[in-house]
């Protein structure tokens, strides 16, 4: 009896390996195109790491031209949670990262390479497991659990290296005759591969982020297929890399000292490795000490907080991209109007030790992000976050459409426009005065700041409202017609002029302006005066200073 005759009793039905080289062919793709994939298991909720790495697997595809794809990695089933696989889609779909090849959020695939989800692939791992044992390169192991701690044990006593390799791999070097006589003896077994490495020898390697690295040999004999026909996250790694001709990994760097093992796989196997490029996490600055972000401790660690706060999928993506090349930012300085798909981003320009996460700072870039849409696409967005998450915000919205888009519209599409809004969840904030059902149900506290004089407050407002407020100024009259208000009532109408000789007059033409200011909005910090007062129109007005004056 030969390794054939063990290899085909184990796997009986298993196809030959050449079917599936045949069936999975190279991608017909431009020379220096890159494959990568994003391949999370539906463990647990979606972290914004993640999400970080399937960005960067996206962006490095699609500026050559190449091909990106979502695999579901759920080998381990005992962990999987119900709907993780949708989660991973949709959190992926929502920000901008979604895959055109891969799994999607209704569970199905889309591409040739499929199946995306590796327990519908187990027949293709037992025929390339089945090839292994073939070549004599894998083998039944026989050890119970029982037996593997006793094993252990003795590693620990005996204070060497913990594993099931050389001498303390037991089913190592049983002959086939035996390892047939055990099985249909109904022996239960796992199929481990056969390792020809050494621990004294050293291998180097190159990682395209952490550069190069040097390791011991592996010489580990891993299980590559478990008691369940499922295989082990490394052996699928590698047939699944091979037949979906991924040529560059990107995954986070808890991988790095796998290398070893895959890179022997990837050999003995007779396939071309693939490129690495390790990611570190993403850290947080937690009183001066950097850590890893939290699933326990940090809100922000989850995908879902930033949909739930409505922060747009333009803005995470951006700031992710400004925290995995150190040179966006820059680019973005001189470039502040193209695409982030224009950015040339690089794997080697990664940090090595791990990008600080900063939630300050992502909220001054999604400012920035905001600032840039129209009214149109605010508008879009804002109704769309508070259907999930605001049904007050939603009907204002949608009670009248034109008002809301005016409002919206205030100090958009000039050279400086507002930047007061960093996520959905403060338009209602920042809306709320401008409706006045809003407005009026709510006790106003009216701080006018310097003007105090109950009679000269409802001087001001009265004389503005009946002798100088019309529609049709544009924005230089209406502010000289302020201006003279102030030099009627006796307050100077430049600042400067108060400066220089503050005893001449009560107050400046800016304090009259917050007097308006607050008597409209009961704010003294707001967009555009002239542009707030055009969308509420003279009739609002005049009712908000007459509750003002009261």
């Amino acid at each position: 009896m030969d390794y054939k005759d063990l290899a085909n009793l184990i796997f009986p039905d298993a196809k030959d390996i050449s079917y599936y080289e045949e069936k999975y062919p190279k991608r017909n793709l431009k020379e220096g195109a890159i494959v990568t994939r994003y391949a999370p298991s539906p463990t647990g909720f979606m972290h914004i790491g993640g999400l970080y790495q399937a960005l960067v697997a996206k962006t490095v595809a699609t500026r050559t031209d190449g091909v990106y794809f979502l695999r579901i990695e759920d080998t381990d089933q005992k962990r999987e949670i119900k709907d993780g696989i949708k989660e991973i889609v949709t959190s992926c779909e929502t920000f901008g990262i979604g895959a055109k090849e891969g799994r999607n959020s209704q569970d199905q695939d889309v591409g040739n390479y499929g199946p995306y989800k590796q327990s519908l692939r187990k027949d293709i791992y037992q025929a390339y497991a089945k090839y292994l044992i073939e070549q004599g390169k894998a083998y039944p192991c026989f050890c119970t659990s029982e037996e593997g701690e006793k094993i252990r044990a003795k590693q620990e006593a005996a204070k060497v290296r913990p594993g099931y390799y050389g001498v303390w791999a037991k089913c190592r070097n049983i002959t086939v005759e035996e390892a047939i006589e055990k099985i249909k003896a109904g022996e239960k077994y796992i199929i481990r591969f056969k390792s020809p490495g050494r621990e004294d020898r050293k291998i180097k390697h190159h990682d395209i982020i952490k550069g190069n690295v040097t390791f011991p040999e592996n010489d580990q004999d891993i299980v590559i297929i478990k008691a369940d026909g499922l295989p082990t996250y490394h052996f699928a790694h590698v047939v699944d890399d091979h037949l979906m001709r991924t040529t560059h990994v990107i995954r986070a760097d808890e991988w790095l000292s796998s290398v070893p093992l895959h890179l022997q796989l990837f050999y003995e196997m007779g396939f071309k490795a693939p490129k690495y490029a390790h990611i570190a996490p993403i850290m947080k600055n937690d009183n001066g000490n950097k850590r890893k972000l939290s699933k326990r401790k940090d809100p922000e660690a989850a995908v879902s907080y930033y949909d739930e706060i409505g922060v747009p999928e333009l803005a995470v993506r951006e700031y992710l991209l400004n925290i995995a090349n150190s040179s966006f930012e820059n680019w973005r300085r001189a470039n502040k109007d193209a695409s982030i798909e224009e950015f040339d981003f690089q794997l080697n320009k990664m940090s090595v030790s791990g990008a600080l996460f900063d939630m300050v700072k992502l909220l001054d870039v999604s400012k920035v992000v905001i600032s840039k849409y129209t009214a149109e696409r605010v508008y879009e967005e804002v109704l769309k976050w508070a259907k999930k998450y605001d049904k007050d915000l939603e009907e204002m919205l949608e009670e009248d459409m034109e008002y809301a888009l005016k409002v919206l519209g205030i100090e958009r599409g000039n050279k400086k426009p507002r930047k007061d809004i960093a996520k959905w969840s403060d338009v209602k904030e920042n809306i709320n005065y401008m409706y006045d059902d809003k407005f009026f149900e709510t006790k106003q506290e009216y701080n006018y700041q310097v003007i105090n004089e109950k009679e000269d407050i409802n001087t001001i407002l009265k004389e503005y409202i009946d002798n100088y407020y019309d529609d049709n100024d544009d924005k230089q009259t209406w502010f000289d017609k302020i201006k003279e208000l102030a030099g009627k009532l006796g307050y100077a109408k430049e600042v400067k002029e108060f400066k220089a000789n503050p005893d001449a007059y009560k107050a400046h033409v800016g304090d009259v302006s917050t007097v308006l200011r607050v008597a409209l909005t009961a704010r003294t910090n707001t967009p555009d005066m002239y542009e707030i007062m055009q969308v509420l129109g003279k009739d609002r007005i005049q009712k908000r200073f007459e509750e003002a004056m009261k």
